[in-house]
């Protein structure tokens, strides 16, 4: 769209933040909204404007045009807690670690299948990128109908009583005020910043060692790879978290996606890349299922669903201010948002042991 190559690393990481920019202070009126009246309309709502945000990017011809239809992303957020907390609420609790991390694999699964499809598209059958996002945007409508006919509601244990905004205040102020949500919180916000600080330079790694040619399929190919695998390995990671607790398995994830995220500069072929950024994503997934079954099992019945509603509130925190970071430090090279990426996740590992070891004294 005619960024220069002496701007395009800053716009990158720039461009990733305004994704979240929008929707962050809306995330805690959709959860009370779905917990009030009905999760099902708050899910297919955001399906619905997903559709319409890859309609608006495929018709996108310049830079401002695109930063334009990504803002509209925050009206499609808020779908994610208001998914897990039907599920908390549906779920045995002998199997909620395997049953969260079956949900977290969910969109791993898709995230392997659609870069590798998007390649295809733009190599194989040489359609141009509007092509991908209109693709995208049919798959979304999909998703809304799918959701509408083939889904029941599942309503909370407890549904709250009196106005939204109230309701939505509430249960922020009871996220922030409760030390050990709080605590759980800061870890998904540190294993997320680690994430979205270099993310959004996985494609620039893949073109380093790949050049321009057949670009889309190798970039498909990298992330798709990971994705897929991080699918498998996450509900692996909820089984054995079922069995030894999630907070082992939530150290061992940021310790390893740390290793991994330093290493991926380091990697000098697309294969090898590949195989890096397997490791990185069965990590982060790990973690994430890790997170989901601490709050699900550690937070008040009656606070549960309003908790879990507002689990993505460290996503969209991170989703700011992690790509900002990776702009800023870019300019020491292409290695640097992926080296600051890894001290945040070796600084998480290290701040979740040690909280363990201090818990068990008190919990024997």
């Amino acid at each position: 769209m005619g960024v220069g190559d002496a701007d395009r690393l800053h716009f990158v990481g720039l461009f990733s933040a305004l994704i979240f920019i929008v929707g962050a202070p809306l995330v805690p009126l959709w959860g009370v909204w779905a917990d009030k009246y009905s999760r099902k309309v708050v899910i297919v709502r955001s399906a619905i404007v997903e559709a319409v945000v890859f309609a608006l990017v495929a018709l996108s011809r310049e830079p401002w045009q695109l930063a334009g239809s990504m803002l509209l992303v925050g009206f499609q957020l808020g779908n994610t807690g208001v998914m897990l907390a039907a599920i908390r609420d549906s779920a045995p609790r002998r199997r909620m670690g395997t049953a969260i991390a079956l949900f977290g694999a969910s969109g791993p699964v898709g995230m392997a299948i659609g870069p590798v499809l998007g390649g295809r598209i733009v190599d194989g059958l040489h359609q141009g990128l509007p092509v991908v996002f209109w693709v995208s945007s049919a798959l979304s409508v999909g998703t809304a109908l799918l959701v509408s006919l083939g889904s029941r509601e599942v309503r909370p244990t407890v549904i709250p009583q009196g106005r939204i905004m109230t309701l939505a205040f509430g249960a922020v102020r009871g996220v922030l005020t409760d030390p050990a949500i709080r605590r759980v919180f800061v870890i998904f916000g540190i294993a997320f910043l680690g994430a979205q600080m270099s993310r959004p330079y996985l494609p620039v790694l893949v073109e380093a060692v790949n050049g321009r040619i057949d670009l889309a399929s190798a970039i498909g190919f990298v992330t798709g790879t990971a994705a897929l695998v991080g699918a498998l390995v996450s509900p692996i990671g909820g089984w054995i978290g079922d069995r030894i607790g999630f907070r082992p398995v939530l150290v061992g994830g940021l310790l390893v996606g740390g290793l991994a995220a330093a290493a991926l500069p380091l990697l000098p072929s697309v294969p090898s890349l590949a195989g890096g950024v397997l490791v990185f994503g069965a990590a982060y997934s790990v973690e994430a299922a890790m997170v989901f079954g601490l709050l699900a099992t550690e937070v008040p019945a009656d606070r549960r669903s309003a908790t879990l509603n507002l689990v993505y509130l460290p996503l969209y925190a991170a989703g700011i201010i992690g790509p900002i970071l990776g702009a800023i430090v870019v300019g020491f090279g292409i290695w640097a948002p992926f080296a600051a990426a890894s001290v945040v996740f070796l600084v998480g590992s290290a701040g979740v042991a040690i909280s363990t070891i201090r818990a068990r004294p008190s919990t024997a």
